[in-house]
């Protein structure tokens, strides 16, 4: 599973030049195996820090998109995929610190960065929400 995630963000990253919220969209849904329609897939292509404003890490947010389409297909309420969306940022946090991209991320945006600066990152923060989303589905 981390060899997978790890070769796809990378391709994402470096064929499709994506962002990190549409990889996680994309890692998440090729590894529980849903289909995520094209439309929301678009409707991730600005939640990289919102835009590049550094706000709310793009893992985060692509992250809670999967986790509320797939607990929806497995018949969850909507008060429980709320709850599990919470314990979510909560345990992503505690793990790495912070939910915004201003502190993972604290150069911020610039044309002199490296290309893809958050591959490390991307990999460990789809693999973290795959593990979250494994344990909140065995319960």
């Amino acid at each position: 599973m981390n060899e997978y995630i790890t070769n796809r963000v990378h391709d994402l990253y470096w064929k499709e030049d994506i962002n990190c919220a549409r990889t996680a969209l994309v890692c998440l849904s090729e590894l529980f195996e849903i289909t995520i329609e094209p439309q929301t897939i678009w409707s991730a292509v600005g939640l990289h820090g919102a835009g590049g404003y550094r706000a709310q890490c793009g893992l985060v947010e692509g992250s809670l998109m999967f986790i509320g389409i797939y607990l929806h297909g497995l018949g969850k309420s909507e008060d429980e995929i709320v709850s599990a969306c919470y314990n979510f940022a909560s345990a992503f946090e505690k793990t790495f610190g912070s939910l915004r991209c201003l502190e993972l991320r604290p150069s911020g945006f610039s044309e002199s960065d490296p290309p893809h600066l958050c591959e490390n990152l991307t990999c460990n923060g789809i693999e973290f929400a795959y593990q979250y989303i494994l344990g909140i589905t065995k319960q």
